[in-house]
């Protein structure tokens, strides 16, 4: 089986862009940061919503304010006909508590995925009762719809950790469908065993962050990513046919290169890498 990455700009909100039922897809749509709208199966999933200002209201007045470069592209609330969000950790740009309760009040059938490790920060962070919430660790694969698997890998952000009964704490998620395999590493860098690991589940498209990692970043509590070389090396090395790269733009302390993305894009054949932009629906096709 081949595949091929779609593009298709459009006008308007994103929210008059989603439908009121998902498409059969695979269908995504940027959210900003790691944050990605995925219509799969017949089911939307929304990965890493990062749509407030949380962090700019907890950074006010320091070195760092965490104020926004893009605009959220849509509201909480806005995100209709949802059946799943999954976090991949607990960073407050992938499970942030000014998104997840009006996102979960929004869609009341939704529930929330996220590491087990993590368990207890995913419930006061959401809001939700406890039954809503599916807890999993790398290794585990969850079957909630027909058609549609997910499991959960190992992440290392910038290393991989776990908590006292060996849950870690930083996760990727594959989505599996007949339509295609998509695998969201989570915030990761390179480590010992990723390859093997994520090539045996023969993702179709890698979405990876690209912002990459700084000691003085590090060493001030703002863990690391892939490097774009890298992220591509990863994405070749599981046999992904397509790559997204994504986690840059939000903050100006913390991004990575549009045009350095763009310019890897034009030359990189295997795998076709994209750029993840605003006001674009990236299809993946399989023939």
């Amino acid at each position: 089986m081949d595949v091929s990455l779609g593009q298709t700009a459009f006008d308007g909100p994103l929210s008059q862009r989603l439908s009121a039922v998902a498409q059969q897809g695979p269908v995504l749509y940027w959210l900003g940061q790691a944050g990605f709208v995925l219509d799969i199966a017949g089911r939307r999933i929304v990965i890493d919503p990062y749509l407030s200002d949380s962090l700019a209201e907890k950074y006010r007045g320091t070195p760092r304010p965490h104020i926004r470069m893009m605009a959220p592209p849509i509201a909480p609330g806005e995100l209709q006909s949802v059946d799943l969000v999954l976090c991949t950790h607990s960073h407050t740009d992938h499970m942030d508590p000014g998104t997840l309760p009006r996102l979960l009040k929004a869609n009341p059938a939704a529930r929330l995925i996220a590491p087990r490790a993590v368990r207890m920060q995913a419930l006061e962070r959401s809001g939700i009762d406890e039954s809503r919430l599916l807890s999993i660790n790398a290794g585990e694969a969850l079957e909630l719809f027909p058609e549609l698997k997910i499991t959960a890998t190992q992440a290392a952000h910038e290393k991989l950790d776990t908590d006292q009964a060996g849950n870690h704490k930083f996760l990727g998620y594959l989505l599996s469908s007949p339509f295609g395999r998509i695998w969201h590493s989570g915030d990761c860098i390179p480590f010992d065993g990723l390859v093997g690991e994520v090539a045996a589940l023969k993702p179709d498209l890698a979405l990876l962050p690209v912002n990459g990692r700084r000691p003085e970043l590090t060493e001030n509590g703002i863990a690391g990513n892939f490097f774009l070389e890298e992220a591509v090396d990863i994405a070749r090395s599981i046999g992904a046919k397509a790559m997204i790269a994504h986690h840059y733009g939000l903050f100006d302390f913390n991004t990575a290169d549009p045009e350095a993305i763009d310019s890897v894009a034009r030359n990189s054949a295997a795998p076709c890498v994209a750029r993840a932009r605003e006001a674009i629906a990236f299809e993946l096709v399989t023939f």
